[in-house]
């Protein structure tokens, strides 16, 4: 599986007693939905292996897991290695939320300026993702939140925002 065709969930995080089980830790919105996987994707030398789960036990955004053929020191080797799941498996979303990578490409109309360019790609900042937007050879920066973006138009690719007064005019100018 090639790593364009899947999505980051989560990491290996430490083991959990001596039978070879280890916790994870799901970094999702809604974990639950993650409780009856049946395997994970984790990257070992920078290639996607596929690791058949045999049981799950979900806490909140950690589970334990027995993963199927592996010896309690090879489940040792996993420790801190990233975990990957098909994109084909992403729960779908409607009205306004979206997935970072699903709007890369999208059109961005302002309800002041009108089209203000293309999406080309999410900067996932600790305090505010951003918007990262090419319009003739200007990025434009606007930030992700609920009260800015009025309208997800998916058919369309075209996202509709409401930018704060004067935030667009500053890369502008």
């Amino acid at each position: 599986m090639d790593r364009k065709e899947t999505y980051y969930l989560g990491k290996v995080v430490k083991p959990f007693g001596f039978k070879g089980d280890l916790v994870l830790f799901f970094d999702v919105d809604e974990p639950e939905e993650y409780s009856r996987l049946d395997g994970v994707y984790i990257e070992i030398n920078k290639v996607l292996v596929l690791y058949p789960i045999s049981s799950i036990r979900l806490n909140g955004n950690k589970a334990i897991v027995r993963f199927e053929n592996i010896t309690p020191d090879d489940s040792l080797k996993l420790i801190g290695k990233d975990l990957y799941l098909p994109l084909s498996l992403l729960p779908k979303l409607d009205g306004n939320k979206f997935y970072f990578h699903e709007i890369v490409g999208y059109e961005v109309v302002d309800s002041e300026k009108g089209n203000i360019g293309i999406i080309e790609s999410v900067i996932e900042y600790p305090a505010q993702p951003l918007f990262s937007i090419k319009l003739n050879q200007k990025e434009i920066l606007i930030p992700i939140i609920d009260k800015i973006i009025n309208k997800v138009d998916r058919d369309a690719k075209i996202i509709y925002i409401n930018a704060p007064v004067g935030l667009i005019d500053l890369y502008l100018s």
